[in-house]
């Protein structure tokens, strides 16, 4: 398993409970789940990966259960993994959600590999 259905299951609720359109895509090892065509938020084992305002970064890192996300040696500002620490109630997940959903609109997308 390369990633917890649980948690992909509890995001998936979340979303369609708010009519947010999204589309699942296993990348990374994971499952991201992406909102306008860009990552809003993913999981990766039994942490979640959220894509976050870099203006509350710093704060949020302060929050029982969230961490920077660390990837290539370097952190990634505005991208938190989440714990079950953060993440086990389901106000806490829900909290983080709309925080990374709140973000989506300003985030920019990354850019297209063209097709040869």
């Amino acid at each position: 398993m390369a990633y917890n259905e649980y948690l992909a299951d509890r995001i998936s609720q979340f979303f369609r409970e708010k009519s947010v359109p999204f589309e699942a895509k296993k990348m990374m090892g994971g499952l991201c789940f992406m909102v306008d065509g860009k990552m809003c938020v993913g999981v990766n084992r039994d942490e979640i990966m959220a894509r976050i305002n870099p203006a509350i970064y710093e704060e949020s890192l302060k929050k029982e259960g969230c961490k920077e996300m660390n990837f290539t040696g370097r952190p990634m500002k505005g991208f938190v993994f989440l714990t079950e620490d953060a993440t086990d109630l389901d106000d806490d997940l829900n909290s983080w959600l709309q925080l990374a959903l709140d973000f989506n609109p300003l985030a920019k997308a990354s850019k297209k590999k063209k097709k040869k």
